[in-house]
């Protein structure tokens, strides 16, 4: 096995179990939604990095005729969606999909609705935007969350933080910006609470530590990965201000 299969892996175990695998909350997915405005009574919707499903069951259910289709790279993050569809009572209206974002497996404009939750920076942001384009019918919308610097002087430990993690990371008005140029009109954008960060994503995963780091005692690796999580939770618990996620939501430009 080697080093990035081993780190993989770990990661995999330190985000395993939890109800998201980013931050939101499902008023956030659902005030995105509310500014989609124009989509047909039964829309076809693809939701691209979907993770566990949690806003996969809220689209679910508030688009009560609607068809999502939930694609993501990990098979255990899909049987967790059908378990939660099941439950929710909409797994006739969800279809999870093992497949790679950047290689998906549509032909164009097949979509009335692309979604995607703080899943687009694997791709990066407006890469994403591009390379989803075409799977939108015409007049189809899109929205894609992404990590936004808050304030125009973030603090120097923050700066230096996602300099290393998430170099490209940029403010609203640059990505808002960078929607046009993709070939969308921006219908609107949506910060999300401080809240959407806690109560279903770092809330559960700081829970998780303590008996990570009993679990891999001794595995440098490992620990490497545990302590990195922490460190990321307290730069969001100190500086929480200055950053954010932000849905960007657009219609496709004829």
């Amino acid at each position: 096995m080697d080093d990035d299969t081993r780190l993989f892996e770990v990661f995999l175990d330190v985000q395993r179990g939890l109800p998201r695998q980013g931050p939101g909350n499902d008023a956030s997915t659902l005030e995105a939604l509310a500014l989609c405005t124009g989509l047909p009574d039964r829309p076809a919707v693809l939701d691209i990095g979907c993770g566990p499903g949690m806003q996969t069951v809220a689209l679910a259910q508030a688009l009560m005729k609607g068809h999502i289709t939930a694609v993501d790279l990990h098979r255990e993050y899909l049987d967790e969606l059908g378990e939660r569809a099941t439950a929710a009572g909409v797994a006739g209206r969800v279809e999870g999909l093992l497949a790679d974002m950047t290689a998906l497996p549509f032909p164009p404009a097949s979509f009335d609705l692309v979604w995607s939750e703080g899943a687009a920076y694997v791709m990066g942001f407006g890469a994403a935007l591009a390379g989803w384009r075409p799977l939108l019918k015409p007049g189809g919308c899109i929205a894609v969350s992404e990590l936004v610097w808050l304030r125009p002087d973030p603090p120097a430990e923050a700066a230096a933080f996602f300099a290393e993690e998430y170099p490209p990371m940029t403010d609203v008005d640059a990505n808002s910006a960078t929607v046009g140029t993709c070939g969308y009109d921006l219908l609107g954008h949506v910060t999300l609470p401080d809240a959407a960060w806690w109560e279903d994503y770092y809330a559960p995963l700081e829970a998780k530590l303590p008996a990570l780091r009993d679990r891999y005692a001794g595995d440098a690796t490992a620990l490497g990965v545990i302590e990195a999580t922490a460190r990321e939770i307290d730069i969001r618990r100190r500086f929480g201000d200055a950053y954010g996620y932000a849905f960007f939501v657009a219609r496709r430009v004829a």
